[in-house]
């Protein structure tokens, strides 16, 4: 057994260690009948059902609108559902993930973001006005939260000046230094370019690592993105709050991240990062969903992850 075999190996054993109690309880059909006992000689009765070494399929029966998802176990590096998974999507305000990741990777947290003129004549959501100034975390926490165009055009725009290179090769550094090789950027936010082109393009499963990655370079950003609301001051003293585009941060157990995303091209999208254990993230990604049915699809593999991890086919 190589070296990685031997830590995955080590992960799993404390995750079922830090997690068993909660897992048996989430399982209690399973547990029932594991109690069931049969005496030598008699007969099984028909309602018994003999268990065999495969386990149940938690991810077989769910009815998903999306016509790509994934659910990646980021502790471990598995793949444990997957459904078009490397298939090249329309990202829609999902591109904003790698707006953030590439500014952190070239500026400090506290790099004061100036908001441009081009970026206020963007279509909502909006918020700013030419010419204010937040600090890089605080303007990342705002726009991310409530998928804000403005605020993710102006900081591709910083990201690109400090670099010295276009948006376009800045996202596309960030983009190649995760080997993220289903995805790249035309611009910061997302947004429709046209009726035939999308802001930005990606699969569920580099979307599943480059929500790890952000949630790896900053706990204190993405940790934003689980609240219902994020609050931030600018240089100028002008408070701002606004509200999470996603209705269910408060539903997720363990949520460490959560990002929304929705044009014409790319439909209802989604992504989630929720802790099973004791740092032991999973990455939940829906594309090409419905406005609706983006949270419904990431709910019930929600579910199914939690149900997987139990060894039973549903809580």
């Amino acid at each position: 057994m190589d070296t990685d075999e031997l830590q995955k190996s080590a992960l799993r054993t404390r995750f079922m260690r830090e997690t068993g109690i909660a897992l048996l309880l989430a399982s209690s059909i399973l547990a029932l009948s594991l109690f069931i006992t049969i005496e030598p000689g008699e007969a099984i009765p028909a309602s018994i059902t003999v268990a065999t070494s495969t386990a149940p399929n938690a991810f077989a029966e769910i009815p998903l609108e999306a016509s790509a998802a994934i659910v990646y176990d980021l502790a471990l590096g598995e793949t444990l559902y997957a459904k078009n998974a490397d298939v090249q999507l329309p990202l829609a305000s999902l591109t904003k993930l790698l707006t953030v990741y590439a500014a952190l990777t070239e500026l400090a947290p506290h790099t004061p973001i100036t908001i441009p003129a081009e970026a206020t004549n963007l279509e909502g959501p909006h918020a700013f006005r030419e010419g204010q100034i937040f600090a890089l975390d605080d303007l990342a926490r705002l726009t991310l939260v409530a998928s804000l165009n403005d605020g993710a055009a102006a900081i591709a725009h910083a990201t690109a000046l400090r670099t010295n290179r276009s948006q376009y090769e800045a996202l596309a550094s960030a983009a190649a230094a995760l080997n993220l090789s289903q995805t790249y950027a035309v611009n910061g936010h997302g947004l429709d370019m046209s009726t035939m082109v999308s802001g930005g393009y990606g699969s569920a499963r580099d979307l599943a690592h480059l929500a790890g990655a952000l949630v790896q370079r900053s706990p204190h950003i993405a940790d934003a993105t689980t609240q219902e609301y994020a609050e931030a001051i600018s240089e100028g003293g002008t408070a701002f709050k606004v509200r999470n585009t996603s209705p269910i941060v408060a539903t997720i157990p363990g949520l460490i991240l959560s990002k929304t995303g929705y044009t014409d091209l790319a439909d209802g999208n989604l992504v989630l990062v929720f802790d099973v254990g004791i740092n032991h993230p999973i990455a939940v990604v829906v594309l090409g969903s419905s406005m609706k049915a983006r949270f419904t699809d990431g709910t019930m593999l929600v579910a199914a992850t939690f149900a997987h991890l139990a060894g039973v086919q549903s809580l």
